[in-house]
């Protein structure tokens, strides 16, 4: 019988922070490819089969486990002999990121059918926990992670009653198959092992789950597992001093690591870990990122300064790993951002938004999930060999975040973050006030907001004036001009007493601009236009000089597709990586003189 522990009150967050995040049910995505993305993948697991979902954990418990396998690296085999064959690989991995993903999605939708199924699929799993799931299992620390964020998010976003408790007894069971403190890979390869795999488990990435789990529950031993396993001596110490320790690392679950130490000055109030947290997230943003705001191929951090980049565009097509990649991207700007009010972490939401995870090919019925963004000289993109990888989790995960990553709030203010068709409602003097955003931002550089408001009030709108917007970004409330200067890289704060239907038309100057590789190629270059970076499709051999790409034009307003004069071709079409299906692309150029 699960029985909860006795928790203490919950705590508050001690470390401070300047914004705050809306609650999902706050924010609601209006017609656009970003309600279309999280539709389809709402739709997807919400029909896929319970059975087939906690079938790992019933035929490990040795229980009837009705349903088809899902294969791939959900269901075991005795095939798994890494690296040459990944069946098998994590028998149940992505089973919490589902979990989350539908939790998310009621808290979005309010759907009861959602609802019903994150209760039957937590009632399923806690009849099956059992040290067997964990004997000769590679990674216990990466998948019971994801079941933590599963359990929790199933509390809190979808009012299941017994998460708690199942996590708490999911917790005793795994505990004895974790390492005593977080390891490096270098650390898991000196243990014996035996197989590869057994030294690619990621314990280094379970503070921000546990620290989660103290927040919501009250409960001290996840404060202290949380901090157990921080990665403080090969990791966060050096980071928190200014040494840039990424390249050789694991690079998302390395991004994600930072996560857990955000969390650590959330809970605790340490600014090392700040700023380890903050040194980390902005060698990723400086050192590390092509022009889309991708970064890591191979799924590798590489050594600054040198040509690394550049020459992945030759030797492979795995350049970013995109939903698990754009997942912990998302989660660590919206972290840092809540913290410092700093808009550049807004300006590379943008930019991994449209130029990597919005273009994510659909799941398929049978697992089948994008993975790559491939950046290679000739690119096309496609799913990973084996089904239901990492990445099927995360995809849902980060869809369903994206109306709370849109808008932030301080006292008596709210903060526009994404120019992206959506309404975000609040309380305030006893009635509720909204803003609704109409948008076909960044194919039309516009977006207008109106108030939705039962009586007149007084509050300020920050709208983010990003890094690369030009002279001529202006805005208008109620047609008339805003008196006040526009600095990029800043919020621009409009206070007023605002009345139902007064607008704000916001036009963004999104000048045409090119972006070398890396340092050591400056000739070889992306072609971008405001937070979009364009991709030649189809010719992807066509030449260009400088004054050619930075004369490509929009075919017409609301069009995604440009177009650049080429050296022998004629003109070439670019498109963004959203606008691209199965055609074969190119990201970087090297110039013609």
């Amino acid at each position: 019988m699960l029985r909860p522990r006795s928790f203490a009150a919950i705590s508050p967050v001690v470390g401070k922070t300047r914004l705050e995040q809306f609650d999902y049910g706050q924010v609601e995505l209006l017609d656009g490819p970003m309600l279309d993305q999280f539709r389809q993948n709402h739709t997807f697991f919400l029909n896929l089969s319970d059975d087939m979902m906690l079938k790992p954990f019933r035929v490990a418990a040795g229980q009837p486990a009705p349903g088809e396998d899902m294969g791939g690296w959900y269901t075991a085999s005795p095939n798994f002999d890494p690296p040459r064959n990944m069946t098998g690989y994590i028998p149940g991995h992505t089973f919490g990121q589902y979990l989350s993903a539908l939790a998310r999605a009621y808290a979005v939708t309010g759907d009861k059918n959602t609802q019903a199924k994150v209760d039957r699929l937590v009632k399923g799993y806690a009849a099956t926990i059992s040290p067997k799931f964990w004997n000769d299992y590679c990674l216990p620390a990466y998948t019971s992670d994801k079941t933590t964020c599963g359990l929790i998010d199933a509390h809190q976003f979808a009012g299941q009653r017994d998460a708690l408790a199942v996590l708490n007894h999911a917790t005793d069971v795994v505990l004895p198959f974790l390492p005593p403190k977080a390891l490096n890979r270098a650390e898991m390869a000196e243990r014996p092992h035996p197989n590869v795999a057994w030294t690619w488990d990621e314990s280094y990435t379970l503070p921000e789950n546990f620290f989660l789990a103290y927040q919501r529950s009250g409960d001290v031993r996840y404060r202290e597992l949380a901090i157990r396993f921080l990665q403080d001596d090969t990791y966060f110490n050096p980071l928190s001093e200014g040494k840039n320790v990424l390249p050789g690392e694991h690079a998302y679950s390395h991004l994600n690591a930072l996560c857990s130490a955000v969390q650590a000055y959330l809970v605790t109030g340490s600014e090392k870990h700040l700023r380890a947290a903050t040194n980390g997230f902005n060698f990723v943003l400086s050192t590390q990122s092509f022009a889309t705001g991708g970064w890591g191929p191979n799924e590798s951090f590489r050594k600054p300064d040198t040509d690394a980049l550049a020459k992945s565009l030759e030797d492979t097509h795995a350049s970013f790993e995109t939903p698990c990649g754009a997942y912990g991207h998302f989660k660590m700007a919206r972290y840092l951002m809540r913290i410092t009010g700093d808009s550049t972490y807004g300006d590379s939401m943008e930019a991994i938004l449209y130029n990597t995870v919005l273009g994510s090919l659909p799941i398929q019925e049978d697992g089948q999930s994008f993975y790559y963004s491939d950046y290679n000289n000739d690119a096309v993109k496609g799913f990973h060999p084996d089904k239901w990888p990492c990445c099927s989790g995360t995809l849902p995960q980060i869809t369903a975040d994206y109306g709370i990553s849109s808008y932030f709030r301080a006292p008596g203010a709210v903060y526009v973050n994404l120019f992206v068709p959506s309404r975000v409602s609040w309380q305030q003097s006893g009635a509720r006030y909204a803003l609704e955003q109409r948008t076909q931002y960044p194919l039309v550089p516009v977006t207008t907001l109106r108030v939705l408001a039962p009586r007149p009030a007084t509050f300020a709108v920050h709208l983010r004036v990003p890094a690369w917007a030009g002279p001529k970004t202006a805005v208008r409330v109620n047609g008339k001009p805003f008196a006040s200067s526009l600095r990029p890289g800043t919020f621009l704060a409009i206070q007023r007493e605002w009345k139902n239907s007064d607008t704000i038309e916001y036009t963004l100057d999104m000048p045409i601009a090119l972006k070398a590789v890396d340092s050591k190629n400056p000739d070889n270059v992306a072609l971008m236009q405001g937070p979009l970076t364009l991709f030649a499709v189809n010719d992807v051999h066509a030449r260009f000089s400088r004054a050619q790409l930075l004369g490509a034009s929009q075919k017409s307003q609301g069009s995604n597709e440009w177009l650049v004069a080429s050296q022998r071709n004629g003109n070439i079409t670019f498109k963004p990586f959203f606008a691209i299906q199965r055609e074969h692309y190119r990201l970087y150029h090297q110039l013609a003189s």
